[in-house]
C-alpha cells in the first residue's frame, strides 16, 4: 500500500455535487482527491480474503453467544434478549456492514465492525469510483458495492420484501444522503421505496404497529439509526410489541457492538487478523480502551507502553468497555489510514480509506480514493 500525491479535477466540489455528494466539506476537507492510495492486486486479494473470513468468524460468534446465554455482556436490556434471538432463527436479512481494519506492511487486524448504521457509503461506492474514471480508468478499484447492493435488494425481494420504509434523522446531511442512496438503490432492484423521518413513526396502540405519516403500517424498514439510541427512548419498547421487519434486524446489535471483539478473541486466540481484546487491560502495557457502543472514536483512550498516547471525550462509556491490543497505523506524511473494507450481504464488496494526522479516526478523518494495479 503506498500514498501518492494527484492532481485534483477542476471545479470537482460541483462534480461531485452532481453525484449527490454534498456534504464533501462539513467542518473542513472531508473529501480529499490531492491525494489516493495505491495496492498492489495480491494486497487487495488479502483484504477480500480477510474480511471474508472475518465475516464468517462473527456469525460463529453470535452462534456461541446465544448458545452460551451470553447477552448481558453486550449491556443489551434483558427485555431484548428474546427477539434477538428471534431475530437470528428467522435469518432476518441484513444489508451492509463495514470492517475497519488497519493494514501494515501485510498485516491485516480488525479495529471495529461498523454493523448497525455504518456511513461512507456513497463515497466509498460512488464518488471515488467516478473519481478513477476521470483520473485513469485503465486502473481498477476494489468496488463492486453498488452491484452488491443491488443483488442484496433483489434478495430481500426473494424473501418477501417489495415494500420498504427508509428512515433517518433527516437534518443530518450525511445520513440524509446514505439513505437517499440506498432507496435509489432499492428501486433499481424493483423494491417500492417510501421514505419518512426516524421522528416522524408514529405508533398505533389498538392495532400495535408502527405507521408513517399516511397512517400505513411500517412493515418492513431500513433504519439508520442505531439500535442502542432506539431501546433507550419511549419509541422503542415498541418494537417489542410490533411485527415490523428492521434492517439492520435485531440480531446485529451484536455485532455492532465492541463486546464482539473479546468474543471473538476467545473463539479465534491468536487468529492473524485479530487484535487481543479483554473486558480488562489483562497485562496490557499497550491497549485501546473502547467503550461498548462508542462511535466517531468518541470516549477512547490509547495507552502505549504504560504512557497516555491520547484520549477523547463523549457521551459513551456507561454501558462497559472492552481493551484491545494496540496496534500502531502506519504513517504516510503524517496521515494514519483507516480502511474499511464493506461487505454487503455476507459478500466482500470493496473499500473506502479514511485518514487523519490523529490516533484516534473521528468524524473529522478525510476520505481518500484508492486504486490497485
Amino acid at each position: 500500500m503506498e500514498r501518492g500525491l494527484v492532481k485534483e479535477r477542476r471545479n470537482w466540489q460541483k462534480v461531485v455535487e452532481k453525484q449527490g455528494f454534498i456534504f464533501h466539506s462539513v467542518e473542513g476537507k472531508y473529501w480529499d482527491e490531492s491525494a489516493c492510495y495505491a495496492f498492489r492486486k495480491k494486497e487487495i486479494l488479502e483484504i477480500e480474503k480477510a474480511t471474508e473470513e472475518l465475516f464468517s468468524m462473527c456469525m460463529e460468534a453470535i452462534e456461541g453467544v446465544l448458545h452460551e446465554n451470553r447477552l448481558k455482556e453486550f449491556s443489551i436490556p434483558t427485555a431484548f434478549h428474546e427477539r434477538i434471538r428471534e431475530s437470528w432463527d428467522a435469518d432476518e436479512p441484513t444489508l451492509y456492514g463495514r470492517f475497519d481494519l488497519a493494514y501494515d506492511d501485510g498485516q491485516i487486524k480488525l479495529l471495529e465492525f461498523n454493523a448497525d448504521t455504518p456511513t461512507s457509503l456513497l463515497e466509498a461506492s460512488v464518488i471515488q469510483w467516478y473519481w478513477l474514471q476521470d483520473y485513469e480508468n485503465k486502473l481498477d478499484q476494489f468496488n463492486s458495492i453498488h452491484e452488491q447492493l443491488l443483488e442484496q435488494f433483489r434478495y430481500f425481494r426473494q424473501r418477501g420484501i417489495f415494500d420498504l420504509h427508509f428512515a433517518c434523522i433527516t437534518s443530518s446531511d450525511e445520513d440524509y444522503m446514505t439513505v437517499a442512496y440506498l432507496m435509489d438503490c432499492a428501486q433499481q432492484a424493483g423494491l417500492e421505496v417510501k421514505f419518512i423521518d426516524i421522528q416522524d413513526i408514529g405508533w398505533d396502540a389498538d392495532h400495535e404497529i408502527f405507521v408513517d405519516l399516511y397512517r400505513e403500517e411500517i412493515k418492513y424498514c431500513f433504519k439508520l439509526y442505531p439500535w442502542e439510541f432506539m431501546l433507550n427512548e419511549e419509541f422503542g419498547r415498541h418494537t417489542l410489541a410490533a411485527n415490523t421487519q428492521w434492517v439492520e434486524p435485531f440480531w446485529k446489535m451484536l455485532l455492532s457492538n465492541k463486546a464482539i471483539l473479546k468474543i471473538l478473541w476467545e473463539l479465534y486466540p491468536n487468529h492473524p487478523n485479530l487484535l487481543p481484546c479483554y473486558d480488562q487491560p489483562s497485562g496490557m502495557k499497550s491497549y485501546v480502551k473502547k467503550p461498548l457502543l462508542s462511535r466517531e472514536g468518541a470516549n477512547v483512550t490509547i495507552i502505549e507502553n504504560g504512557r497516555l498516547l491520547q484520549a477523547t471525550q463523549g457521551e459513551y462509556g456507561y454501558e462497559g468497555y472492552v481493551y484491545q491490543a494496540y496496534f500502531d497505523l502506519p504513517e504516510f506524511s503524517g496521515n494514519r489510514p483507516v480502511i474499511g473494507s464493506w461487505v454487503v450481504g455476507d459478500t466482500p464488496a470493496g473499500i473506502g480509506i479514511r485518514e487523519t494526522t490523529s490516533f484516534i479516526h473521528d468524524n473529522l478523518a478525510r476520505f481518500l480514493p484508492h486504486y490497485f494495479y
